[in-house]
Order: C-alpha cells, then structure tokens, then sequence
C-alpha cells in the first residue's frame, strides 16, 4: 500500500518511519523541504496510487482547515483523507462536509503514543464510514502495536468519533498525571521520607497503580530526582479543557478532570492574584502575617476595631422566585 503523509513534525516524522518499517510505501510532505519527499501538494496526489489515501498530522484548527481546503484542489472522487491531528471532534463534522461536496472520503483518528510510538506503536481511534475504515486498515495495523488489534485499534464509531474518544483519553491522562504529581509531593514533603522516588519505584510492580505513566516518571525522577531543572509550568494540548466543556455541556460531573485543568492554569501564575487576594483578606477579617514578595513575613495588623452590631431588623421583603417552564426556580 502507498499513500501521502503531511506535516513531518514530531509525530509525523515518527509515524513515516514505523510506516515504512512496516511494509507501508510513505511519500510525505511538509512545509519544510528538509524531511519532504515532495515539494508540492500537486506532487504529492501525482504520485498516489488511486484511490488515493493522504494522512493529514498537523495542527488542529486553521492549519488543518487549510490543508483540507487545499486538499480538495487536488484530490479525485473516491480518494481518502484521514484527519490523525488532535482536531475537535465537532470540526470533524465540517471537514467530512468539505470534503464530501467533492466526492472525497473522510476518517478521524485519534492517536495516542507520543514519542515512543515509533518503537512500541500507537493506540488509535477512528471514527467514519465502516468501507472507509476497511480501505485504510492496513495503515492502521502498521501503526499500532503487535498484538490483539481490539487492545489497541477501535473503530469508535461515525464521523468525530475517533477524535471524541482521544479528547476523553487526554482528559483521563490529565487527572491521572495530576494525582502522580500530588502524590509525588506529599512523599516529598513529609521528612519521615528518606527516598520519594525510591517510593515511586517501589510502586512499579505488583501495586495497583502501576502503569506505563508511573514508569515514566520514575524516568524522569532518574535523571533529575528533585526535578530542579524544571519549572512548575504546564501547558495544556486544548483537548483537556474541551473534555471539561464537554462535561458542563453534557451536565456531567468530572471533579478529577476539572481540578487537574485548573491546576495547570495556576502553574502558569508566577504569583496568583487570586491567593494574592486570599492573603490579604485573612490579614484583613483575622489578623493573619503575610508572606512579602521575596519570602520575608509583614507582621499580623493591629487588633480590629470592635463595631457594636446594630439592632435587627426586619428582614427585607424579595419579590418571588422566577420560574422556568417546568415549574423549578431558577
């Protein structure tokens, strides 16, 4: 089988190689003529067997939407595309609707794997037509680990499926890195402690929560076991966030998620306005020292004035309740 790869990144680049490592003919593209095979799209679809199948491994967004634009003024009735970016799912819809206009086939995939998928393959989720999945399953095979293909490949179901899933993937992987890391500090800050990441390391076999992240950072705490060359800085891939919009849409909890989100958001506050200003308030109602920037403490402030309560009052009167159309109150 042949077919087109654009956006030779990190994981395009990656996925190029196992391709080909697999029995999969790669004619990649990318706006860098360093890793290209081709120096234009129109080269790319001339070489295609047809029905032409392009993988498309770029940003989500507006360089996905450009490249599928572009696609459709060199692709024929028939051909395939396949969307394995971090797309959300309901952009998802749009593309399939683009496309389909011009006769040409869409998939969504969801992939999973990082950095060592070139080696150990990676988890992929697709969503779209069963005929188009089954044109493109050779592709799949060759990207995914060996094994029970059902421990590593779904076909998740129609158009957004496939990208759905992976959103609900990386919104789990949020909350389970969050509670490794909480972990990992309370080990670290209890002095009865003599080696936190000997603790972790211990974990690896046997307990419950083992996992290939807990390897990972028992990796990482190899190298660096304090973590002093990195900063308490995160960023988020989007997908996080949107599993959390996902949950408030939908009206269903996700404590785990919602608080791993906002726990990177408050990496990214060198200094938090908003415990700035709970600081201050306990100074103000109780009197409390606070913590000058730089480390050094500003005294507890003088007693508060005492304010004689005033006489009760009637309670105000409030006008009733609105109500929806149902009948509950707002």
């Amino acid at each position: 089988m042949h077919i087109g790869l654009i956006g030779l990144g990190k994981m395009g680049f990656s996925m190029r190689e196992r391709l080909r490592r697999n029995g999969i003919d790669v004619t990649g593209f990318d706006r860098n003529p360093v890793p290209s095979d081709v120096m234009s799209l129109t080269e790319l679809a001339a070489v295609l067997p047809s029905p032409r199948v392009v993988w498309v491994m770029v940003p989500a967004g507006k360089v996905t939407s450009d490249v599928v634009r572009d696609l459709v003024e060199v692709l024929s009735p028939g051909d395939l595309v396949i969307d394995g970016g971090n797309s959300r799912y309901d952009d998802d819809l749009r593309t399939a609707d683009t496309l389909g206009k011009s006769g040409i086939r869409f998939v969504d995939c969801g992939v999973s794997g990082g950095i060592w998928g070139q080696e150990n393959g990676y988890a992929l989720m697709a969503g779209g037509a069963a005929e188009d999945i089954d044109l493109a399953m050779p592709v799949f095979d060759a990207l995914r680990p060996r094994g029970d293909r059902a421990r590593s490949f779904v076909h998740a179901g129609s158009v957004g499926a496939g990208h759905y899933s992976k959103m609900i993937h990386n919104g789990i992987e949020y909350g389970l890195m969050q509670a490794y890391a909480e972990g990992f500090e309370l080990l670290s800050g209890k002095g009865i402690i003599d080696d936190p990441p000997a603790v972790m390391k211990a974990w690896q076999d046997g307990t419950v929560i083992r996992s290939w992240l807990l390897d990972l950072m028992v990796n990482a705490l190899d190298g660096d076991p304090e973590l002093s060359r990195i900063a308490g800085y995160a960023e988020d891939s989007g997908e996080g966030r949107w599993t959390v919009q996902e949950a408030v849409a939908s009206g269903i909890p996700a404590p785990a998620i919602t608080a791993a989100l906002y726990a990177r958001f408050a990496s990214r506050q060198e200094e938090s306005p908003a415990m700035k200003m709970v600081a201050a308030l306990r100074q103000q109602f109780g009197g409390h020292t606070v913590q000058l920037p730089g480390g050094p403490q500003m005294p507890a402030g003088p007693e508060p004035e005492v304010v004689p309560e005033p006489e009760a009052a009637a309670p105000p009167r409030l006008p009733p309740a609105a109500v929806d159309e149902s009948g509950s109150p707002e």
